[in-house]
């Protein structure tokens, strides 16, 4: 856009004739699609009375704050860092054999997590979430539809999820969790006897990869009674949109975690959460579940 302005000085300040008048023609186009020389308005939009920047708000004592908190943060991360892992004495991580991730208690820790349905590719499927009795559980509930949008591209539909909000640090930074010292997630729940498949989501550097997911199978039996389940991570599979894959790895246990059911049964379903911890079962000496395949054989 500078050039092009270069451009029609230079042509009006070395000619007295009418070269800019060409130029400016033959550049018009380019021009005119430029948000600083067009005035083109989509109809039915109201006139911007300020440039975007004019909205920005300013404030020096609200940059100070915001300041101020990112570095109590950092300080509090640096702190639990030189104290040891996960802000704990290196012996007492050592250990440790249970870890609660998360519980259910108030709003605070329901906002921690992300819900969501078919609803984003045109389905009918409804999910809600709420604290349950007592506010002792998180309450996930609502209605399973399969009925295929008339897109004309859609071919399965019928789902239902809730995920785990991944974790910032001090300015807005990644952090990713430590499960390394653990190899069982632990669980109380209390369903309706639908089955739902628990998911480990991955964070990859290649875009191709980011529909990967590590999943395995959680049965809820019903009724009025609490039940504890244990899944060793070794039996979590790859997947990738919806289709298991050939080459199986084992999990990197640094994700967000969730839940979805789509076991393709129309009507309301319920899952009740106690909470969701980790568990190092020392009986369970299993590595990985699944056939490895190594990609490059030696000849």
């Amino acid at each position: 856009m500078a050039l092009a302005v270069m451009l029609l000085n230079g042509a009006s300040f070395h000619s007295g004739c009418c070269r800019h008048k060409v130029l400016l023609s033959s550049l018009g186009p380019l021009l005119s699609n430029s948000k600083l020389y067009s005035s083109y308005r989509r109809p039915g939009a109201e006139p911007e009375k300020k440039l975007s920047w004019q909205n920005a708000d300013f404030s020096f004592k609200k940059s100070i704050d915001h300041l101020k908190t990112q570095l109590s943060l950092l300080k509090k991360e640096t702190q639990d860092y030189l104290k040891g892992p996960g802000g704990n004495p290196l012996n007492q991580h050592l250990l440790e054999q249970t870890r609660v991730l998360w519980q259910f208690r108030s709003q605070e820790d329901l906002n921690k997590w992300v819900i969501s349905s078919d609803v984003e590719i045109g389905g009918k499927s409804k999910v809600y979430i709420k604290l349950g009795r007592n506010n002792q559980a998180a309450l996930l509930y609502g209605t399973l539809n399969t009925e295929v949008p008339r897109d004309g591209e859609t071919k399965y539909s019928g789902y239902c999820s809730m995920r785990s909000r991944p974790e910032v640090g001090s300015f807005n930074r990644k952090k990713y969790y430590d499960w390394s010292n653990f190899n069982s997630l632990y669980l109380r729940v209390r369903g309706d006897g639908r089955p739902w498949m628990v998911n480990i989501y991955t964070d990859p550097y290649f875009s191709h990869q980011k529909d990967d997911l590590y999943s395995y199978f959680m049965f809820t039996r019903g009724g009025p009674y609490w039940e504890e389940i244990t899944i060793p991570f070794s039996k979590f599979f790859l997947s990738s949109r919806g289709r298991v894959q050939d080459n199986q790895h084992p999990v990197w246990l640094d994700k967000s975690l969730g839940f979805t059911i789509g076991d393709k049964v129309n009507g309301p379903f319920q899952l009740e959460i106690d909470f969701i911890g980790l568990l190092n079962d020392r009986a369970h000496k299993e590595k990985f579940a699944y056939e490895a395949y190594d990609k490059n054989t030696p000849v």
